[in-house]
């Protein structure tokens, strides 16, 4: 905390911007929002899009990069990179939320290689930033680590995890996520630094665990079986570690090449669904058994390389690789219905699914949104609007893959070229 009568009178005049985050609950400041788990709550929404689209609040052009925006506090908060042959240069940029109005930008020089500059790559950033308390988290795709005010951009501590931890370039890189004082990273890095826990004031290590290898999925904390548990899935596991110590609770064997192993873990009354898994987890202690599926084909284990599923009562729902949209049962596994009705049958294709009130918002590779009824009768589809372009050359087409971020009754999308605020509320 601040001591000096200057720093607590900059104190008091910045809390009508920064109130506790928890006065902000229509914010969504980290990767798959407010809980990590996708859901938006906010009410007063749009439940049939106008037939003239969307109403832009404001548009900005930015750069290449598939990390998903974040909403704090009055501001976005979007990483980017900038590419002008030979040199290239990550940013995070911070707006006003209102107006779109650039507020500060933070950027540096990376040392991408030559394949990096070709546009149908759009390389840049993957992992979402995390806002909470003032700060602003980011992890470049070559692993440069920033802690920086969100007020002022300046930079708090700095770290490269490539020196620190002999982390490697990789295509992927799973959102950072914060559990009480750390700031826990998956980088896959070594020795035995698959998973690093950092004090977040300081980026002092805390803890080191797994000599694993990195994915693209990103980590969640749950609370079963009487412990908190970090849930990360590794090309080899999935291993749940006590967050507060780096300790390993339970591990499962699951070898699963980097870009199958895409999709965050979703967990709901004690199951807990890995890709196309799912694992029953013990009520009484940290342990866990498989469920389903019987087969131990990776391929059979892998509902979408691109999408994460969707608890909704006994039922899942998710994306298929290709395309299609299945309604799974969730205590055997069973498939109950499936629709092609969703999104152009296509490899790559992803379904972004956003529960919010008795339907779902869909976010789909086309850069529509939907909203549809899900249950174990059927897909019922309300509504459907386009919010952007697809950017990204994919099989013969483009694709949007970031998943948006719905808050305080807006959605806020990219592509490579451009950060689109749209609004959803129901009334003006």
């Amino acid at each position: 905390m601040f001591c000096s009568t200057r720093s607590l009178l900059a104190v008091g005049l910045a809390l009508p911007l920064w109130l506790p985050a928890a006065l902000r609950a229509d914010d969504w400041a980290q990767w798959r929002g407010p809980n990590r788990d996708g859901v938006c709550n906010e009410t007063g929404l749009l439940q049939s899009f106008p037939a003239e689209g969307l109403k832009v609040r404001w548009r900005v052009p930015v750069g290449w990069g598939f990390s998903s925006p974040v909403v704090a506090q009055g501001r976005v908060y979007l990483v980017d990179s900038e590419l002008m042959k030979p040199n290239a240069r990550e940013r995070l940029h911070c707006l006003d939320e209102t107006t779109g109005k650039p507020l500060w930008t933070h950027s540096y020089d990376v040392a991408y290689e030559d394949w990096a500059f070709d546009p149908t790559q759009e390389i840049g950033p993957v992992a979402t930033p995390i806002v909470q308390n003032g700060k602003v988290f980011i992890l470049g795709r070559l692993n440069d680590l920033f802690c920086l005010d969100a007020r002022s951009g300046e930079v708090l501590w700095k770290k490269n995890l490539e020196l620190d931890y002999q982390v490697a370039f990789s295509p992927g890189m799973p959102s950072p996520l914060i559990e009480g004082d750390l700031l826990i990273l998956f980088i896959g890095g070594k020795p035995g630094a698959c998973v690093v826990a950092l004090n977040k004031d300081t980026g002092k290590e805390v803890w080191k665990e797994l000599d694993e290898s990195l994915t693209f999925s990103s980590p969640i904390v749950i609370s079963s079986g009487g412990k908190k548990q970090l849930i990360v899935w590794t090309q080899e596991s999935v291993t749940s570690l006590d967050p507060a110590a780096g300790t390993t609770y339970w591990r499962q064997r699951l070898f699963t090449s980097s870009d199958y192993a895409v999709s965050t873990p979703v967990f709901h009354k004690d199951q807990l669904l890995i890709g196309g898994m799912m694992f029953q987890l013990d009520s009484d202690k940290p342990a866990a058994t498989v469920l389903w599926p019987a087969s131990k084909a990776p391929a059979r284990r892998i509902f979408s390389h691109t999408s994460t599923a969707l608890f909704r009562g006994d039922h899942l729902f998710s994306a298929k690789s290709s395309g299609e949209l299945v309604c799974i049962e969730a205590s055997t596994g069973q498939q109950v219905w499936e629709t092609d009705k969703v999104t152009d049958l296509k490899n790559g294709a992803s379904i972004h699914l956003t529960p919010n009130g008795d339907s779902v918002l869909l976010y789909t590779d086309k850069g529509e949104l939907i909203r549809a009824q899900l249950t174990s009768q059927g897909y019922h589809e309300i509504s459907r609007v386009a919010v952007l372009e697809p950017t990204m050359p994919f099989g013969g087409r483009n694709v949007a893959w970031s998943p948006p971020a719905y808050a305080n009754r807006h959605i806020f999308a990219r592509n490579g070229k451009e950060l689109i605020c749209a609004s959803l509320a129901a009334e003006p």
